[in-house]
Parts: C-alpha cells; structure tokens; sequence
C-alpha cells in the first residue's frame, strides 16, 4: 500500500484537548520528543515541505498542540516537547498535561523522537514507560543521524537500544537535512493505517 504525503498544510494550534478540531475519522500521528530534539525538521522532511513547520534553535518553541493536515488522509500532530525549556515548571507542567489527556484521547500512532547525538535521558525513558504503559502503538526515531560519523551513528543506536531496553531494530535512524529514514518512516506509518 502506497501513499503520497502531499499536499500537506498546518490545520490548527490547539492550547488543549477541548479546542483539538474533530478528527473527522482520520488517522492521527503524534510527535513526542524532547525540547530540540528536531520535530519541526521532521515534519518538513517527511511532508517534504520546507518552512511548513516553523524551525528553532531555542528549546520549547512549541507550546501548543499543533495539526498538520496531510493528503486529505491523515493528520501529523506536533506536541510540545518534554524536558529542558525556557518556561516555568507550571507551564512545563499545564503542557504535559494537555501532552497527556490528548495522547490518551485522540492518536492512532506515536512517532517518539529522540536526539541521536546524545544517549537517551531519563525524561525519554519515562516518555517511553507511559506510552508502553496506555498500550499507545509507539514509533521510535533516532533524528539529527548525519550530525554524525558512520562509526557514532552504529554506537548510537547501540546505546539507545541498551538504554530503552529495546532491539536495534525498533530504531529508524533518521536525517531531516539527508533524507534518510523519510520513506522508512512513511511506510510505517502507512502500514498502520
């Protein structure tokens, strides 16, 4: 089963469950990931649309839940993103709230993001540890892979595999600026739907 990722358009900014548009029986694919982990750069490279998510290099630019809606056939929705972000722990705390009633509520699928130039952190276990415990069908990618050498990129996956206590292969090695890993990604998301 094949399918084109365009056209792809930004659809809303939701600050809460409550104001989410009605998912008007599409399939709905959730981004998780720490603050800067790429998630922006991933949506602009999977929807191959340059500048269609907004880019930053300031951690917690994302502060709303956000829908993309692509090919009249499903929805990409960028969450804020966990850990480190120039906000207080109150609104760090409101986000992950939201983050959590919507992820409950609404997504077919989680894409979790994590920064492959830095071992998985404690927040990203925990992120895993409530999405494995709600049964939520979880994706992980290793972003920002051509930051590295071939050698850093094997040692790379290697440590996130022993630190989330996962294969190898539940891994796709992910580069927003080379390409690679974008078709792996669709056709697993496709294969969900």
């Amino acid at each position: 089963m094949s399918m084109k990722f365009a056209p792809a358009h930004f659809l809303i900014s939701s600050p809460t469950l409550a104001l989410c548009p009605p998912s008007l029986g599409l399939p709905e694919f959730a981004m998780v990931g720490r603050s800067n982990v790429g998630k922006s750069s991933f949506i602009n490279a999977l929807l191959a649309r340059k500048g269609l998510a907004k880019t930053s290099n300031t951690p917690g630019k994302t502060r709303l839940i956000n829908f993309y809606h692509v090919a009249d056939a499903l929805r990409l929705v960028d969450l804020p993103g966990y850990g480190y972000a120039k906000v207080s722990k109150t609104l760090q705390q409101e986000w992950q709230g939201h983050m959590e009633q919507y992820l409950l509520a609404r997504p077919n699928m989680v894409l979790m993001l994590i920064d492959s130039r830095h071992p998985p952190k404690e927040s990203d276990l925990q992120m895993l540890n409530w999405l494995q415990h709600h049964a939520r069908p979880t994706q992980l990618i290793l972003t920002k892979m051509d930051k590295l050498k071939a050698q850093e990129q094997r040692e790379s996956l290697k440590i996130a595999s022993d630190v989330l206590g996962l294969p190898p292969d539940a891994f796709i090695p992910f580069s927003a600026e080379k390409g690679l890993g974008v078709d792996v990604v669709r056709q697993r998301m496709v294969s969900w739907l």
